[in-house]
């Protein structure tokens, strides 16, 4: 079905539903690559315009890639709840953008219509909305999720410890770790990205992990970010497996390139519940996404990047995950050219995460080849505070050596708690004030050198 609309005495023709998600999108690199992005500012507030007018039911009806052809689909038409949408089902896509914006729209009234938007809507309603009112709907939004401790309260401000090094060296790890601890860092989850998937290699970090964990009694979580298929071979033999990590995508051939089916996922989910390592919940999936991995995979079946990543949030819906974080600006500039687009991108997938009901973090990067810097990144930071983000990352100095990209540190997640009066996880900050890091109030006490982290034997 073709859609159309006219402006100044031109009228400009959408073929289908998928170009004219296409065409309203903000401007973004990847989608010029792609041929999707509208050739004109005029033709996207065509796009956008003819896009309000489109019933939200009309989503169903189109698929932007056919029910046959992609599983991704098939679960999104398959666990749409239908029940739940008839709440909303008489909107259009602008309609629906009013209602967010509106008081009605509580905080428990978006928990109650989570379950009947569809990521194709709630992709449609954000190419309809300004930075601010992604912010406004986002901060909410709030999305609780726990394993060891508990995650996405309005009022804190996680983070992801990421101690890589690029020989996955032990004692540089533990020191990474060290120095995160100690700056208030880990509560989300201790997480590596290992420079090797030889299972030995990732066990190894595992044990060590775990370890420590165990002998300083920290209320977090650890997680190795390994190849699925590896970490089912861990769990296999009773490895300390928390949480279990997968990249993934919003088309069934994205996520095959990345050698991954959802039936493999489903085996992953059952196989790390099965280890019943949680102890104030059992959120056990950590998945990350990142706009531009289905056009970089040559996988997008002609969908925008942005509608993409929606679509993989579907995905992680369905494996009711403790993590889900966009890694906004690492595939680059081809597909996020500079600090604008990867802000808008960002906002974006927080906005669309939280709506749909997942407990979005977000790695506030970029490349040293994009036209970004790290004042982007500090204005990302603190829009995505605003905006309720669930956790950051935690990177040493927020360069990190094994991936070579720019990140947050340590100091910005301090920074951003300080200024918006954000907290850590609860069971973690009682733990930093137990352990004498922080006094009661929550601010930080000098270290003194016969502090129990320091004299341990990591």
């Amino acid at each position: 079905m073709a859609y159309r609309y006219t402006i100044q005495n031109r009228t400009y023709t959408f073929s289908d539903l998928r170009i004219l998600l296409a065409k309203a999108s903000p401007f973004r690199s990847g989608d010029a690559l792609a041929n999707l992005a509208a050739e004109r500012y005029e033709e996207r507030v065509a796009a956008q315009l003819a896009l309000a007018d489109i019933p939200l039911k009309k989503f169903l009806e189109e698929p932007v890639i056919p029910y046959e052809k992609d599983e991704v689909t098939r679960l999104i038409i398959d666990s749409h709840n239908v029940l739940v949408f008839s709440a909303v089902s008489s909107l259009t896509v602008g309609e629906l953008r009013d209602w967010l914006l509106s008081d009605q729209a509580t905080t428990q009234s978006l928990q109650a219509i989570a379950d009947g938007l569809t990521p194709e809507m709630v992709a449609a309603v954000s190419k309809l909305m300004r930075n601010q009112d992604l912010i406004a709907v986002a901060a909410k939004c709030e999305v609780i999720a726990r394993f060891r401790n508990t995650l996405g309260i309005k009022g804190h401000l996680a983070t992801r410890l990421q101690p890589n090094h690029p020989t996955d060296d032990l004692k540089g790890v533990a020191a990474s770790i060290l120095d995160g601890l100690l700056y208030g860092s880990g509560d989300a989850v201790i997480g590596i990205n290992p420079a090797s998937d030889n299972p030995a290699a990732v066990l190894a970090l595992l044990n060590m992990i775990d370890q420590v964990r165990e002998r300083f009694a920290i209320p977090t979580q650890s997680c190795v970010l390994c190849h699925v298929t590896t970490t089912l071979q861990l769990v296999e033999q009773k490895a300390p497996v928390d949480l279990t990590f997968q990249s993934i995508g919003g088309t069934e051939k994205t996520n095959k390139s990345f050698g991954i089916t959802l039936s493999l996922l489903e085996e992953a989910y059952e196989a790390t519940l099965s280890l019943g390592r949680g102890t104030a919940g059992n959120n056990v999936m950590y998945f990350e996404t990142g706009q531009g991995s289905s056009l970089s995979a040559n996988a997008h079946e002609g969908v925008d990047q942005q509608t993409c990543e929606a679509r993989s949030y579907a995905i992680a819906k369905k494996f009711k995950p403790l993590l889900v974080n966009s890694v906004v600006g690492f595939i680059g500039p081809e597909y996020l050219f500079d600090g604008k687009q990867i802000i808008r991108a960002a906002l974006e997938d927080h906005f669309c995460g939280k709506l749909l009901g997942l407990p979005m973090g977000m790695d506030i990067c970029y490349t040293n080849h994009a036209e970004a810097d790290q004042d982007d990144m500090d204005n990302l930071l603190t829009l995505l505070g605003v905006a309720g983000c669930n956790y950051i990352m935690g990177v040493p100095g927020a360069d990190d050596i094994m991936l070579n990209y720019q990140s947050t540190s340590f100091h910005d997640a301090l920074y951003i708690r300080k200024v918006l009066g954000l907290r850590p996880a609860p069971e973690f900050e009682r733990w930093l004030k137990r352990q004498g890091i922080v006094d009661r109030d929550g601010n930080f006490l000098s270290v003194v050198e016969s502090h129990p982290l320091l004299k341990a034997k990591w």
